[in-house]
C-alpha cells in the first residue's frame, strides 16, 4: 500500500524561532531598543517622524525580504528584522499620535484596528494565524506585516499610558511598566487555562511587550522633568545592542516547530 504523498507545506522549513522564556527576555531588549534608536533618528537628531518611519520602512522592507528568501531560520537575521519592526513601529506611532494630530487614543484607534484587519485578513487566507504555521512566503509576510502593526500598537499604549499631554493618562513611565509588566504575568498565568487558545495569548503578549519596552525606553531616555532618566539615547541603543547580541549567543535558538501552539 503507498502512503500518502506529503504536501509541500508539511516539507516547508520554519524561519522564525520557538517561542521560550528566552524569546521574551530578547524580545523585550528589542522592544526597548526600538524606542531608544527610533526617538535617535526622529528627536536627537531632528529628522522627523515622517522621514524617520521612511528610513525604518526602508530598512523593514529589505530585512522582512531578507528573512523570506532565506533557507533557514537564522537567529541574527530574525531579530534584526524584529528590531526593523520596533523602530518603524516607535516612529509610526509617534507620527500617528503627534504629527497627525489625532493624540494618543485616537492613535491607539487607528492602530488597533489595523492590527485587527492584518490578523483576520491572515485568519482568513491561511486559517491560521499561529506562528506554528509561518512556513511559507505568504505566511511570512502576513507574519511581519502583524507584527509591525503590534509593535506600533505597544508603542502607542505606552505612550497614552505614560504620557500626560495629547490626551495621555499621565501614569508615569515606572507606573506604565507595572501595569503592563502585570498584564504579561496575567497573560502567563491564563496558559494554566487549557481552554484559551495558545495563539491568542501569544498574540496579546506580544502587543504588551511593546510598550512595557517602550516605558522602559523612555525611562531611560526622557529627561528628569518628565519622568525619565535622562540617559544619551544613542549609548542606551549601544547597551541595548550589546546586550541583544549577547542574549543570541547565549541562550540557545531554535526554530519553531509546526507541532508547536504559537505560546
Amino acid at each position: 500500500m503507498r502512503s500518502n504523498p506529503r504536501s509541500p507545506l508539511e516539507d516547508a522549513v520554519s524561519k522564525v524561532p520557538a517561542i521560550t522564556f528566552g524569546f521574551w527576555i530578547i524580545k523585550i531588549a528589542a522592544t526597548t531598543l526600538g524606542e531608544t534608536s527610533g526617538d535617535w533618528v526622529t528627536m536627537s537628531l531632528k529628522l522627523g517622524y515622517l522621514v524617520g518611519s521612511l528610513i525604518f520602512l526602508a530598512g523593514f522592507l529589505v530585512l522582512v525580504s531578507a528573512q523570506i528568501r532565506a533557507s533557514r531560520f537564522y537567529p541574527v537575521l530574525y531579530w534584526a528584522t524584529i528590531v526593523a519592526t520596533t523602530t518603524l513601529g516607535t516612529t509610526l506611532a509617534d507620527f500617528c499620535d503627534r504629527s497627525l494630530g489625532v493624540g494618543y487614543p485616537g492613535g491607539v484607534s487607528i492602530v488597533a484596528t489595523l492590527l485587527v484587519a492584518s490578523l483576520a485578513v491572515w485568519y482568513r487566507v491561511e486559517g491560521t494565524v499561529s506562528v506554528g504555521s509561518v512556513v511559507s512566503a505568504r505566511a511570512e509576510w502576513f507574519y511581519w506585516i502583524t507584527i509591525m502593526f503590534s509593535q506600533t500598537l505597544g508603542t502607542a499604549l505606552g505612550d497614552w499610558v505614560a504620557g500626560e499631554d495629547r490626551g495621555g493618562l499621565g501614569l508615569g513611565y515606572e507606573v506604565g511598566a507595572a501595569i503592563f509588566s502585570g498584564g504579561l504575568l496575567i497573560t502567563a498565568l491564563l496558559r494554566l487555562w487549557p481552554r484559551i487558545s495558545r495563539t491568542a495569548l501569544f498574540w496579546v503578549a506580544f502587543v504588551l511587550t511593546r510598550p512595557l519596552g517602550a516605558t522602559l525606553g523612555d525611562l531611560l531616555d526622557k529627561p528628569v522633568a518628565q519622568g525619565g532618566l535622562h540617559f544619551s539615547r544613542f549609548y542606551a541603543s549601544g547597551v541595548l545592542v550589546a546586550f541583544i547580541a549577547g542574549c543570541i549567543l547565549l541562550i540557545p535558538q531554535r526554530a519553531a516547530s509546526r507541532v508547536n501552539s504559537a505560546m
